[in-house]
C-alpha cells in the first residue's frame, strides 16, 4: 500500500503468487470430527490436530468419517492417522557442535529456523505467506507476532538483511489481506492479534536501511484501525472489541479475540478451565484467547486469584504494555504522515498519542506503588501486581523522567533477580511469572532504562541475562524459550510452568542474546562453548 491508500507495484508482484488461503479453522471445517479427536485425546497435545495436513480434501475427510464413525469396529485414532499427516515436533532438537560459540551458534540456527513458501502444504491450517520466514522453534512452526521482532533484533545482527527485507513483506502483506497480523500464520489465529509490534519493526528497518519506513504508513495507519475498530461510537462506560471508553472519556484498549469457543490449540485445556470457573464457558473461553492474544500465555495478572487459571478476567484489564505499544503505534504514523506531506494526519496521530499517554498518567501509572500498572475497568480499580510490564511505557518514550526514576527503583528492588529481570513477584505455576524468565521482557527493561538514563540498571540486567543464557547453553549446547531466573548450583535451567514443555529453538531468545553480545563485546557468555563447563 502506499501513502494514498495503493499497494506498491513491488508488493503487488511479489506477492501474486501466493495461493488462496484457507480461512476456516479446523474446528470450523471438521466439526464434530475435530470435538471427537480433541476429547478423545487422539494426541497427546491438542495443537498436534490442528497442525495435521489432511491427506485428501478436508470435505471429502468429513463426509467419510460421518458415514463410517457409526460403524462396528471404527477406531478413531485409526481413521485420523489414515486421513492426516502429523507434523511431528523433532524429538532430537538441533544441538551446537562441541566448542562452538554462543554467537556461532545463534548464527547456525537461522537456517535451521527458517521455513520457505514452497515447504506450505494445501488444506492445511497453515496460511501461506509470499517469503521465507522465521518460525521460534519446537512446537511453534509457524510465524509468530511478536515474537518475530525479538527474532530480527539477532538477525540484524547476524547479517541476515534478507530474512528481514522477507519478514518485513510478510507482515505487510498479513495486514493487507487481513486488517490486522493474526498471532500467527495458522487459521486457528486468525481471530486475535498479539502485541501490536510493526512500528517497532519498521523502526528496527530503518536503523539498517534496509527500506523507506514511509512505505508501510498505510500498514501502521490499517493496523490502527484494527486495533481502535467501534472508538468513536463508545460512550464513558463502554466497550467494544480492544477498545473501552472510561468513565472521564479517556480511550484505552485492551486484549480481545472475536471468538468465544475454546483454543482449538488448546481445546482440552480450556474446556478443563472453564468446567472449573462457575462461570459461563464462553466469557471463560473468551478471555483465556484474550490472555492469549496478550503474548503473556498465562500469567496472574489476568487472574483474580493467583492459584486457579479459571479466574482469568483479561478482558476486563487494560494492560499497560499493550497501550505502551499503542502509544508508540499513534506517535509512528504521525512521524511517518509528517514525513510524506500529510500534516493533517500527523496532528490528528500527534494528538491521539498524546491523548493516550494523558490516559495512561491517569489509569495506568500508581504514584503510591511508584511503577505503572495494569487497570481492571470492571472493578474500578488498578492492579496491585508488579510484573515486568512496568517497563514498557519506559522503552516507548512515554514515561516523564521521574516515572522511569520511580520504575527504575522499583525494579532493582522488586523484580531484579540473579539470573535478570522477574517476570511478577506472582508464583503461580503459569510460565509468565516466578521464577521464569522471558527475552523479550529482558529486551524491553533494558532498553527502556538505558533510553531514560539509568545506564547502569540496563547493564545489569543484560549481564545477568547473558550469563543465564551462556550458562545453561555451555552445559546443554541449545537456547530454550525460557529460563528459571535463580540458578541452581549446577548452573541456569529452562523455566517450566504452563501447558506444554519447554522448547528448544528459540526464535526471540537467540534474537534478543544476539544482540546484547553485539552490545557488550567483553562479557563472559562470548567465551562460553557447547559442552563444556567453567
Amino acid at each position: 500500500m502506499s501513502p494514498d491508500g495503493a499497494l506498491p507495484r513491488d508488493t503487488t508482484e511479489r506477492v501474486a503468487h501466493v495461493p488462496v488461503a484457507d480461512t476456516l479453522s479446523p474446528a470450523d471445517r471438521y466439526q464434530e470430527l475435530f470435538v471427537a479427536v480433541q476429547r478423545g485425546r487422539v494426541f497427546e497435545d491438542s495443537k498436534s490436530f490442528v497442525d495435521c495436513v489432511p491427506r485428501q480434501s478436508p470435505k471429502r475427510i468429513l463426509e467419510t468419517y460421518r458415514a463410517e464413525h457409526g460403524q462396528p469396529g471404527f477406531e478413531l485414532a485409526a481413521f485420523v492417522h489414515a486421513h492426516f499427516h502429523e507434523e511431528r515436533t523433532p524429538q532430537n532438537h538441533y544441538v551446537s557442535d562441541p566448542g562452538q560459540s554462543l554467537k556461532q551458534h545463534i548464527d547456525g540456527l537461522w537456517p535451521v529456523l527458517t521455513r520457505e513458501p514452497r515447504e506450505h502444504p494445501a488444506n492445511g491450517s497453515l496460511l501461506p505467506l509470499p517469503q521465507a520466514y522465521v518460525v521460534p522453534g519446537g512446537r511453534f512452526r509457524e510465524l509468530y507476532y511478536w515474537d518475530s521482532y525479538f527474532t530480527m533484533l539477532g538477525l540484524a545482527e547476524s547479517g541476515r538483511h534478507d530474512l528481514l527485507s522477507t519478514m518485513a513483506d510478510n507482515f505487510a502483506w498479513l495486514i493487507e489481506h487481513y486488517g490486522h497480523v493474526p498471532n500467527g500464520n495458522r487459521s486457528y489465529y486468525l481471530s486475535r492479534s498479539q502485541p501490536p509490534v510493526f512500528a517497532l519493526m519498521i523502526g528496527l528497518f530503518e536503523r539498517h536501511r534496509l527500506c523507506q519506513a514511509l512505505r508501510y504508513l498505510p500498514h501502521l495507519r490499517r493496523e490502527h484501525d484494527w486495533w481502535m475498530d467501534g472508538a468513536d461510537a463508545l460512550r464513558p462506560g463502554e466497550a467494544h472489541r480492544h477498545c473501552v471508553r472510561l468513565e472521564d472519556g479517556s480511550l484505552l484498549n485492551r486484549y480481545w479475540d472475536d471468538r468465544d469457543t475454546p483454543r482449538e490449540e488448546s481445546f482440552r485445556e480450556d474446556e478443563a478451565t472453564a468446567a472449573q470457573s462457575g462461570r459461563p464457558a464462553t466469557e471463560v473461553y473468551r478471555d483465556l484467547r484474550a490472555a492469549a492474544a496478550s503474548g503473556w500465555d498465562f500469567s496472574a495478572r489476568w487472574c483474580d486469584r493467583t492459584d486457579t487459571l479459571s479466574s482469568i478476567r483479561t478482558t476486563a484489564i487494560l494492560p499497560v504494555d499493550l497501550n505502551s505499544l499503542l502509544y508508540k503505534l499513534e506517535s509512528k504514523i504521525a512521524r511517518l504522515s509528517a514525513l510524506g506531506g500529510r500534516s493533517d494526519v500527523a496532528a490528528d496521530f500527534a494528538a491521539r498519542a498524546r491523548e493516550r499517554q494523558a490516559a495512561m498518567d491517569r489509569w495506568l501509572w500508581d504514584a503510591q506503588r511508584q511503577h505503572y500498572v495494569d487497570y481492571d475497568w470492571r472493578h474500578g480499580r488498578a492492579s496491585t501486581r508488579l510484573t515486568a510490564a512496568t517497563t514498557t511505557p519506559l522503552f516507548v518514550g512515554a514515561a516523564a523522567p521521574a516515572q522511569a526514576a520511580a520504575v527504575a527503583a522499583t525494579v532493582r528492588d522488586r523484580l531484579l533477580v540473579q539470573g535478570g529481570v522477574a517476570t511478577s513477584e506472582d508464583e503461580s505455576g503459569q510460565q509468565w511469572d516466578r521464577p521464569n524468565g522471558w527475552a523479550p521482557l529482558q529486551w524491553l527493561a533494558i532498553h527502556g532504562f538505558a533510553r531514560n538514563g539509568e545506564e547502569g540498571l540496563a547493564r545489569e540486567i543484560a549481564s545477568r541475562w547473558l550469563h543465564t543464557v551462556g550458562s545453561l547453553y555451555q552445559r546443554e549446547c541449545k537456547l530454550v524459550e525460557k529460563y528459571v531466573l535463580v540458578h541452581e548450583p549446577d548452573g541456569a535451567h529452562g523455566g517450566g510452568g504452563g501447558e506444554y514443555p519447554l522448547q528448544d529453538g528459540f526464535g526471540w531468545t537467540n534474537g534478543v542474546s544476539r544482540r546484547l553480545l553485539h552490545e557488550d563485546h567483553a562479557h563472559p557468555a562470548h567465551r562460553a562453548r557447547a559442552g563444556t563447563r567453567d
